[in-house]
């Protein structure tokens, strides 16, 4: 079998290269300092410079102002992103418009798909109910609006809660998922709109997000994207974009924490010898690569079937193992992975670890905040097992 990036692909991981080569990590202040988020906005011109670079809409289709890659090249951009601690809405912002792209009407693809694409406007995506704990379609309750009217087209009234929406004051769309008697639906809600309240919150990692409060918000029938699904695979589409694209977050961003600690255990000197020479020490980094390489084998692998998903206009081969088991896998070993990894660093680092003019500590942050984003590898163990259990090999 051949793994090799398309030329397409291996060209947007060039371009992500250029675009953050001068990030700097420790470019706003330490998340360990104090509650307190450490900005009260996005890298701007960062963002910028990836819109220019036709990043931000890597994996949109060209007509919409994309560059017509696939779910495989908007990951690797996320893996380059993850590597120098970007602030920047890659991860909701592109699983947001492929959640428009592919439920939204002509009129809502042309209206805001170029906008993405341009970096002219941030989509947000509402993923974690009212705990963290529970299908984020669960957290809002929507109810017609017009019941006489007939289904959605009188539009909707929203009660409910979705707890944990990264950087929700800074966005212009936010993707919510929500229920109704007919089954799931995703809206587009302005989260600056009457009767939403955003309570504010403070991330692992430091940076802004809110509790979103519904109290009888109208939201108008344009806002809907597609039909409601009686099953709810729209909001397991837009999910499982979510999980590849934090499982690429997950990836690059341990390959940067174990190529940190590989630099400092092989100056660092211990009886006159890099402790990198130490048994005990090399074989704990080799066990964080193997870590490494599950992780990112199982990462292309849900891609990879996400993108067949997504190409097919959501028709899944009958003949594999379904995607969710794919999907839950690479979740799995992501936030496993990242754990051990960042763990493995800080143990090997001793107190240097714990430096605050020393970048590790900010990448350990991001990989609690990764860890646990979507919910912990214990629930997608659960998953592994229900949709396993259930198939028919």
């Amino acid at each position: 079998m051949d793994f090799t990036f398309t030329e397409e692909q291996q060209a947007a991981v060039e371009a992500a290269r250029a675009a953050f080569a001068d990030v700097a990590p420790d470019g706003v202040p330490s998340p360990a300092v104090n509650a307190e988020p450490v900005a009260e906005d996005i890298d701007r011109e960062l963002w910028q410079r990836l819109a220019k670079s036709d990043l931000t809409g890597i994996a949109l289709a060209e007509e919409y102002g994309g560059s017509g890659l696939d779910p495989v090249a908007w990951c690797l951009v996320l893996r380059e992103s993850a590597r120098v601690l970007a602030r920047v809405p890659l991860l909701e912002t592109g699983a947001a418009a492929l959640a428009v792209q592919r439920y939204g009407s002509e009129a809502q693809r042309r209206q805001l798909l170029p906008e993405v694409a341009a970096g002219r406007l941030l989509l947000g995506v509402a993923p974690h109910g009212r705990t963290g704990h529970e299908p984020a379609d669960q957290g809002v309750r929507a109810v017609a609006a017009d019941p006489a009217a007939g289904g959605p087209r009188g539009g909707w009234v929203l009660d409910g809660v979705q707890t944990g929406v990264t950087g929700a004051q800074l966005l212009d769309r936010i993707v919510v998922p929500a229920r109704c008697e007919q089954g799931s639906l995703l809206l587009l809600v302005d989260p600056h709109a009457p009767g939403v309240e955003l309570r504010r919150q403070v991330t692992a990692h430091g940076e802004l997000a809110a509790e979103m409060a519904f109290d009888g918000v109208a939201v108008d029938a344009s806002a809907q994207l597609g039909e409601v699904d009686p099953d709810g695979a729209n909001w397991l589409y837009l999910r499982g974009l979510l999980i590849v694209g934090t499982a690429a977050l997950c990836l690059g961003l341990g390959e940067q924490i174990l190529r940190i600690t590989a630099d400092y255990t092989g100056r660092r000197e211990q009886f006159g010898h890099p402790i990198a020479t130490f048994q005990a020490v090399s074989m704990q980094v080799a066990d964080r690569y193997i870590d490494l390489r599950a992780m990112e084998v199982t990462l292309w692998q849900a891609a990879w079937r996400i993108g067949l998903v997504t190409a097919a206009d959501g028709t899944d081969d009958p003949d594999r193992i379904p995607l969710a088991a794919d999907l839950a896998t690479a979740k799995v070993w992501s936030a496993e992975g990242v754990r051990s990894v960042a763990a493995s660093a800080q143990h090997l680092h001793g107190g240097m670890g714990a430096d605050l003019d020393y970048p590790l500590h900010r990448y350990h942050a991001w990989a609690k905040h990764l860890e646990l984003y979507l919910g912990p590898a214990a629930a997608f163990e659960d998953e592994v097992a229900t949709v396993l259990a259930a198939y028919q090999l």
